[in-house]
């Protein structure tokens, strides 16, 4: 598929025709090319292709604003099993409903997407604060439950714990907090001095650049890096990884984040992210699209372990970490059904192994992505792909 990477920008209609192997990189850097103030909400991994970005939902820092990049698509190009290029005219709107979430693997495979631009300031700021445990970060962090989600649409502010390997420091747990604003510092430190002041943003740690540059920055790119870096498509990743999720609908108290803390701190390669929900994503209906995860969420987690050693027992001394870093975090999440987001691919949830597809496996992990929307995706595959031709460990049966 990475040879289909072909963006055809429209700024007069501010959309864009975009196949399915263009990564969300060059999108951005095609968009630019075209107009300063405008963008489209989608993830910070510059190396992740449209195709399964967009069909698993796609979330980023504008995601509170305009929602998740599922959220904005008006059209797609879609080959079904009979080998025919479908339209969202042809293919009609229960299945055009399906793949902006519910995953394209599980219905055909997704050629291209028309995604619909938007329109966002000439400048935009970002920052990223560290806190150490000595800085309060117990307390910050504590208090970011509250604040992050109730905070205007075009602020985020995502929270990151993670243990600091700094050459000479002793290894200890610290947040970071990376921030991104539709707008300029001046009025940023107003709304974060009055609604987060245990926050203490200075002006030193906020940087006004465009939008583009801002996913350079989103992607852990040092200030000032040349946005060409987008177009790289050869970052082959040297580590191995895994990653999980999670959902909280109440804050979590300052015992737990002590709790969670402790085991971060043992295991050491491994961060939890926290990413606020609230704005937009209160506002779309849990059915508008197959991703059901919207208001009532405060944010969600991404537990992410990566490690560089190979061999079979120290992978599975990190996927046993992994395992018990989301159990002991049970207390504190979502439940019946504890969810998770589909496009970290989690096959501790529930998985059809052996090139097999059981409905009721199915309806155990599709229940956790999908929650109610699993049966509408059910019916819509039944119609669409009635053999199962299109079948993953985690895919959609049919009846």
């Amino acid at each position: 598929m990475f040879n289909l990477r072909s963006i055809e920008i429209n700024v007069t209609d501010e959309s864009a025709w975009v196949q399915a192997g263009a990564t969300a990189g060059e999108l951005y850097y095609k968009i630019t090319e075209k107009s300063k103030v405008h963008g489209f909400p989608a993830g910070v991994c510059p190396t992740v292709a449209t195709g399964g970005l967009i069909s698993g939902g796609g979330y980023g820092p504008t995601m509170r604003k305009f929602g998740l990049s599922a959220d904005n698509i008006e059209d797609a190009t879609l080959v079904n099993v009979n080998g025919t290029i479908l339209d969202r005219n042809s293919m009609g709107e229960d299945l055009f409903w399906a793949i902006r979430g519910g995953g394209g693997a599980s219905f055909g495979v997704i050629l291209s997407w028309k995604i619909k631009l938007v329109r966002v300031p000439a400048k935009v700021t970002v920052f990223n604060v560290t806190r150490s445990i000595e800085q309060g970060a117990l307390d910050v962090l504590y208090r970011w439950q509250y604040v992050a989600p109730k905070l205007p649409k075009n602020t985020y502010i995502r929270a990151t714990s993670q243990v600091s390997n700094g050459e000479g420091k002793k290894k200890a747990v610290e947040v970071s907090f990376i921030g991104h604003f539709l707008g300029q510092i001046d009025e940023l430190l107003r709304l974060i001095n009055e609604s987060f002041p245990k926050l203490g943003l200075q002006r030193k740690d906020c940087f006004e650049m465009s939008w583009v540059e801002s996913t350079v920055f989103w992607a852990g790119y040092p200030i000032g890096t040349p946005i060409n870096v987008l177009l790289n498509r050869t970052n082959i990743p040297t580590f191995f990884f895994k990653s999980k999720s999670d959902y909280v609908k109440k804050p979590i108290p300052k015992e737990g984040i002590k709790s969670i803390w402790q085991m971060v701190h043992k295991i050491e390669k491994v961060y939890v992210q926290w990413n606020p929900y609230g704005g937009r994503m209160n506002e779309i209906a849990a059915s508008a699209t197959p991703f059901p995860h919207r208001a009532g969420n405060l944010f969600k987690i991404q537990y992410y372990m990566s490690w560089t050693e190979e061999g079979i027992e120290t992978t599975n001394k990190y996927l046993s970490f992994s395992r018990k870093l989301y159990e002991a975090m049970t207390p504190f999440v979502s439940k019946n059904p504890r969810e998770a987001f589909l496009n970290y691919r989690d096959i501790d949830i529930g998985a059809n192994l052996h090139n097999q597809t059981e409905f009721d496996i199915a309806r155990v992990y599709g229940s956790k992505f999908f929650k109610d929307n699993f049966d509408r995706l059910v019916r819509v595959k039944t119609v669409v792909d009635p053999q199962n031709f299109f079948r993953n460990e985690q895919s959609i049966p049919p009846l």
